[in-house]
């Protein structure tokens, strides 16, 4: 079995009750059928409120005001309380802690909604770098696997890699078809002379390429999908996006992009209205959204431009401050293209993973300018906390998931749209 991790995922540890929200609140905490058991077999008046605080139906902990029924007055878990760590089901042992399953092959990372992993995650200094390793157990999940199509999984993994080589440096070198089995791959980051946004922009291209090979049967060509991308990466220089003005203007498309061309104010507010239908989790997020739609759409298209322009006079006012901006979005989109892009290996949406990622990037950073606006800067904590608000809605709820991608998926390739960006 083959294992890949971020460096920094054994180093997580739980701020318990310092934590400034808690994972037992706001969603619900599906019980595995091993701790259904344990729990039905539980005796005592513990033991009562252990099954009256089940929907035994549903396999879930019942919530009260939108909080776990065993989450106490300082956010700390009761049940772990009076009956140890062991007790906890596997949800709750395992969050933030995320697997992906594939072939042969498990990939390990925390999960950004995470107050504690969402700082961890983006306080890494450049490309974070991957562990990979191996050991002699079989696949217990071997026969689940049947149909998984290897070939497809492997232009993926080789993909995935030629991205990250595209953020280390201006020039990242080529690969070779299977070079991801390569020891040591993932390695370590020169700070990008081009900014991420020219770099999403390349990553969708391709994405869009090798969609177009998936719907038309050509797999075999998606290797040299991969490989153009990796030859335009090597060249001398890769070409910056054009200023707004310019018809070829730097866009998400695909993300509700009803009518919204190529100004930037309308690309936004689609990306909003998209988001801003999806299902709610929280009520503070709904509080955010508003917030944001005040202040930075509600005055219209001259109003936003100037928001958007002073905001990023004052970035580059302070170096630092433009290198934590481009830093940050870089771990975002690492993040999201780790997580989630191999995964079109089940539903061949390739395209959809990659703008998932790009407007992910896109949607946190429209937070933050929001964030800056009304209080006239930002900080690290405010990173940190917008981006776990955001995971909270969008990696936590597979409708809202499944929405994003049939949306971008629907945008794709249409006749008469603009490529990707």
């Amino acid at each position: 079995m083959r294992y890949i991790k971020p460096d920094y995922y054994d180093k997580f540890q739980c701020t318990a009750d310092k934590c400034p929200d808690t994972c037992c609140a706001g969603w619900q905490i599906v019980i595995d059928e091993a701790s259904l058991e344990k729990y039905d077999e539980m005796t005592g008046s513990f033991g009562n409120r252990v099954h009256n605080s089940i929907d035994w139906e549903e396999g879930c902990f019942f919530q009260y005001e939108g909080r776990c029924a065993f989450l106490n007055e300082q956010n700390l878990c009761d049940l772990q309380k009076q009956m140890g760590e062991e007790s906890l089901c596997d949800t709750c042992r395992n969050y933030p802690r995320h697997t992906e399953e594939y072939e042969g092959l498990r990939e390990l990372s925390l999960s950004l909604s995470c107050p504690a992993a969402a700082e961890m995650i983006l306080s890494q200094q450049g490309m974070p770098r991957f562990v990979i390793t191996e050991d002699d157990r079989g696949d217990e999940l071997e026969d689940e696997f049947e149909d998984f199509d290897l070939l497809l999984f492997t232009q993926l993994e080789d993909a995935r890699k030629a991205v990250f080589d595209s953020l280390k440096s201006e020039k990242a070198p080529k690969i070779e078809s299977g070079s991801h089995k390569e020891n040591g791959f993932y390695q370590g980051l020169d700070r990008a002379q081009i900014t991420l946004q020219d770099k999403m922009q390349k990553c969708m291209e391709m994405a869009e390429k090798m969609q177009k090979c998936v719907e038309e049967g050509r797999y075999f060509e998606i290797e040299e999908c991969v490989r153009q991308f990796c030859d335009k990466q090597s060249s001398t220089a890769i070409e910056a996006a054009p200023n707004a003005a310019d018809a070829k203007a730097y866009k998400t498309e695909g993300v509700g992009n009803d009518g919204a061309g190529t100004d930037p104010y309308e690309q936004k507010i689609s990306l909003y209205r998209t988001m801003k239908q999806l299902e709610r989790l929280r009520e503070e997020w709904t509080d955010l959204l508003s917030e944001m739609e005040r202040i930075l759409y509600d005055g219209g298209r001259e109003n936003y431009l100037r928001i958007q322009k002073d905001f990023h006079a004052w970035l580059e006012h302070v170096p630092e401050r433009k290198a934590c901006w481009e830093n940050v979005g870089l771990q975002l989109f690492v993040f999201f293209v780790y997580t989630y892009f191999c995964g079109a290996v089940y539903d061949d949406w390739i395209y959809s993973k990659m703008a998932l990622a790009v407007s992910s990037v896109e949607f946190i950073r429209e937070l933050l300018m929001a964030r800056w606006k009304k209080n006239g800067e930002i900080c690290f904590a405010d990173y940190a906390e917008l981006s776990y608000r955001y995971a909270r809605e969008i990696e936590h709820s597979d409708l809202n998931l499944n929405t994003l991608e049939e949306t971008f998926m629907e945008h794709c390739c249409l006749p008469g749209i603009p490529p990707h960006i």
